[in-house]
């Protein structure tokens, strides 16, 4: 394998915002355009069952996000953008994967450890409300990488402990049954940056403070304005290293307008005039996007196709790679 072959999966569990789009969306967009490597992009729409029991938001959130990568120039002629749930051989694998799997690997998983500590705090029993997705998750997400033999993941540093296990799972099936998977690497982009949201903590729509990324230009200088800032006036030279409002004017802007604005805080700029400047440089940034966002969240089919198309490409990778699984494990035909 002489390029990399990278993998990004993308949970299907809400409405993306600006800290989403500056810290994974748009740099991955970016290198699959300028990168000669396979990329593999996908919908993790199997994994949001662990954590949303509503089909119609399941659904809901499949379409926005899949429109969403699309809207920001995700090219499906460049990239293997699919529907995990399109693809049976993953599912296939995720089973053969969970009979090498070792038990005592998954009882070390970080979500399913804080699930139990969580209980045990509570007064619960150590495995209350704790279901077998959960548990198994990392298997599924090793299926998903190891299927399409990617050598290249890149993930947030919660997600490095997933990558570890799935090497370590590729590892005991290639010992038991022959080389067979690619063992993948993390790739942690150390400057990737971390917005925060309204409140000064970190953009998270489990914190109520996210700024979606698409919505109306209006509803965006309404969420701008409750940017959290400090009490002093205009004329008072302000810190734009304790800004929510600078950070996020920073990861928008180009070296000369942050400097601009830079200046601009040392001279004492109003929070309104800094908050109706940042509304107008995201605005420029996502407007055009923000309308095919639209017609592809009206026109379902045509994201429905694209997927379909995806999940085709996808396949011919799939459906040889699980027969040679499959004969591996001794499932062939009898004869």
């Amino acid at each position: 394998m002489c390029a990399d072959r990278v993998l990004t999966g993308i949970t299907t569990s809400g409405t993306p915002h600006l800290g989403n789009y500056v810290g994974a969306i748009r740099p991955a967009i970016q290198s699959s355009r300028e990168s000669q490597n396979e990329s593999f992009f996908f919908l993790a729409d199997l994994h949001a069952l662990i954590k949303c029991q509503d089909p119609e938001q399941v659904a809901k959130s499949t379409l926005e996000i899949a429109a969403t990568w699309l809207a920001l120039g995700l090219d499906p002629d460049k990239v293997v953008f699919y529907r995990q749930s399109d693809i049976p051989e993953i599912s296939e694998l995720c089973w053969i994967l969970n009979c090498v799997a070792a038990k005592g690997l998954m009882n070390r998983a970080h979500a399913y450890k804080a699930a139990v500590e969580s209980n045990q705090q509570e007064g619960q029993d150590s495995d209350f409300g704790i279901t077998m997705g959960l548990y198994g998750y990392p298997v599924l997400m090793a299926a998903d990488i190891l299927m399409f033999r990617a050598n290249k993941v890149p993930v947030g540093k919660d997600q490095i402990q997933h990558i570890e296990m799935a090497r370590d799972i590729a590892q005991r099936f290639n010992h038991h049954y022959g080389e067979t998977f690619v063992l993948p690497e993390a790739v942690v982009d150390g400057n990737v940056a971390l917005l925060k949201g309204l409140d000064g903590r970190k953009m998270s729509k489990s914190y109520n403070n996210a700024i979606p990324l698409f919505c109306p230009s209006k509803r965006l200088q309404k969420l701008i304005n409750k940017i959290k800032t400090n009490l002093l006036e205009p004329g008072e030279p302000k810190d734009p290293n304790d800004s929510t409002v600078f950070e996020i004017w920073q990861a928008f802007a180009n070296a000369e307008q942050v400097n601009q604005m830079r200046q601009e805080f040392a001279a004492g700029i109003a929070w309104g005039e800094s908050k109706k400047k940042l509304h107008a440089l995201i605005d420029a940034e996502l407007g055009d996007a923000r309308e095919r966002y639209e017609e592809l969240i009206h026109n379902p089919n045509q994201v429905q196709d694209l997927l379909l198309a995806g999940a085709e490409k996808a396949r011919q990778y799939s459906m040889p790679f699980i027969k040679q699984i499959r004969e591996a494990v001794g499932i062939r035909p009898i004869s």
